[in-house]
């Protein structure tokens, strides 16, 4: 945690943008592009410890765990961001993924001075979140180093829960406090210690990762369509609808009918074409393939045709 800022890669000087500030603008939009085109290999190069960090959160979410995201400033915002993002996406519970901010809700808009300093406030937010061994923390820092997500992090080991730690630094001093660390090396950033470029392009790209990764495997897509997806305005009926289409090539107007017979579920509308059954039969079938559609089409039509 004393580890000198200085040594830190993502607080080190550009030597690609040293003069970033005397291009045209076109010139520095192709300055900061050029770093982020380093972005993605660099999460790809992490890509070993990601997959164990999802294989960790889906065992513990089939436990009925939770997923806690934990981060100071830019950090914290994205895993604010990634959580509020789930339900909309793939319909789960609110409490399911979680984003904990240094400072609180007043800091995802307003700095909070001092509140990324203070160990003992990330081990206090995890008391109040009730942390426990079902549960998944991901500690989020660009330096690797932040009292705030270490506090957290210890207190949710003590608790028995599974740590990860999502960083841009190497050999983190959160790493040491994590049973996984996701180390997305970036480099220094186009402008000295911006860490809401590069870093935090890398972070949310992780994030999107064990999320979207994690939900895939609790069922919540069919191929690559979201049919857990919440339909909870115009745009997303219609593509709701779009997805039930793509699902199982049925005509537009028994799309709108098994529509309004589930009440917009789409995995259970898909089901009921895919495998010409009731409301209460699709329903059946989802369960016995716990929730996933491509088993409850399969267990369906087995079902028909030994029938």
């Amino acid at each position: 945690m004393n580890v000198s800022l200085e040594r830190l890669i993502t607080e080190r000087q550009n030597e690609r943008t040293l003069h970033i500030d005397q291009a045209s603008t076109t010139g520095m939009l192709e300055l900061i592009n050029n770093e982020d085109q380093l972005v993605a290999a660099a999460v790809r190069k992490a890509i070993p410890q990601i997959a164990q960090a999802v294989d960790t959160i889906v065992e513990r979410f089939r436990k009925g765990g939770r997923l806690i995201y934990v981060g100071a400033g830019t950090s914290g915002r994205l895993g604010i961001l990634d959580a509020s993002e789930c339900p909309p996406t793939f319909g789960t519970d609110p409490a399911m993924v979680q984003g904990i901010i240094a400072g609180g809700d007043t800091a995802i808009r307003k700095a909070v001075e001092g509140a990324e300093d203070n160990e003992a406030l990330g081990a206090a937010d995890m008391e109040l979140c009730q942390i426990g061994e079902r549960d998944t923390v991901v500690g989020i820092a660009a330096s690797g180093r932040t009292p705030y997500v270490i506090g957290a992090m210890k207190r949710a080991r003590t608790a028995g829960a599974a740590v990860i730690c999502v960083c841009n630094n190497p050999n983190s001093a959160m790493g040491e406090h994590a049973d996984i660390a996701i180390e997305a090396v970036v480099g220094p950033e186009a402008v000295l210690g911006s860490t809401r470029l590069k870093a935090g392009t890398a972070q949310k790209m992780i994030l999107n990762m064990l999320t979207t990764a994690s939900f895939i495997q609790m069922g919540k897509v069919y191929g690559n369509l979201m049919v857990d997806l919440q339909a909870t305005n115009f745009k997303l009926v219609n593509r709701a609808k779009k997805i039930i289409q793509t699902a199982t090539g049925a005509p537009e107007e028994t799309i709108e009918r098994v529509f309004r017979e589930t009440g917009g579920d789409v995995k259970t509308a898909t089901v009921m074409i895919a495998t010409n059954t009731p409301y209460a039969k699709s329903k059946s079938l989802l369960e016995k393939a716990d929730g996933f559609v491509r088993g409850a089409i399969e267990i369906g039509l087995s079902g028909k045709q030994s029938g």
